[in-house]
């Protein structure tokens, strides 16, 4: 019996050891890869929020399983990835910051992008910057040029830390919905979110990226379910359904 028990004290040791192993392993992302989701509100779900809205990823908790991912469609995607492949290792990392335009990811791509050393980029943004352009009421014309030089120019830093990167670039949009489709200028604010959107387009095949068409997602979804509240409930900001909506549609354009 005394032999027995220290054989089986001995494969419980190699058993424990092992796993001890593969979480270390996952930990230092030697399996898998390494996907970054980066963007604005729409993205970030209050990821790592755990009691109040924190404006930065140093501030935010990187290790609370419940507020993780957030409730965006960052989290539809990443769950679906690991209880399908739950050996593959994949690590998924929410850095979508509400507020952010374009210039903001800029300031934090360091940090919130290539520090990650990521395999696979996610990008959604440009609702902001329109936003941020029409309540100042500018009387000068939205520089799109220098607008679609600065987002090449951080996609170009990822490929020359990774030249095999995975360039994910998502389409922004809006919808006639809340206190959003009330406002005057929602025409024209739909106009210039369209503009950015064919930039979008424009990146994605300038940089070899795949494109997730989220605009067109919406157009459809609205047309076929008249009440646009089901799918967006203030304009900009999908719904449950909405996010479930937008993880499929990733989903099925990207694959690791």
């Amino acid at each position: 019996m005394r032999r027995i028990g220290i054989v089986l004290w001995g494969l419980l040791g190699v058993l424990c050891a092992c796993s001890l192993d593969v979480v270390s392993r996952n930990k230092k992302g030697d399996e898998g890869q390494r996907v970054v989701f980066i963007g604005d509100s729409i993205t970030d779900g209050n990821w790592g929020c755990v009691y109040h809205f924190k404006k930065t990823s140093a501030e935010r908790s990187q290790t609370d399983m419940n507020h993780i991912y957030g409730h965006s469609y960052v989290s539809g995607v990443a769950t679906w990835y690991e209880t399908r492949h739950p050996r593959a290792g994949h690590l998924f990392y929410n850095r979508g910051i509400s507020g952010n335009k374009l210039a903001d990811l800029a300031c934090r791509w360091q940090e919130d992008v290539l520090d990650l050393h990521p395999d696979v980029v996610s990008v959604l943004v440009g609702v902001n910057d329109i936003h941020d352009y029409l309540e100042k009421g500018d009387s000068l014309a939205f520089d799109f040029s220098a607008w679609k030089e600065l987002y090449k120019s951080l996609l170009l830093k990822v490929q020359e830390q990774n030249p095999r990167v995975k360039l994910v670039l998502c389409t922004p949009f809006v919808a006639r919905q809340g206190a959003l489709g009330e406002k005057l200028d929602y025409a024209r604010r739909e106009e210039l979110t369209k503009r950015l959107a064919v930039l979008v387009r424009e990146l994605a095949k300038e940089t070899g990226a795949e494109l997730v068409p989220f605009d067109t997602l919406f157009e459809k979804l609205i047309r076929r379910q008249p009440r646009p509240s089901y799918w967006i409930w203030d304009g900009i900001h999908p719904t449950p359904a909405g996010h479930r909506k937008m993880a499929e549609l990733w989903l099925r354009h990207v694959r690791l």
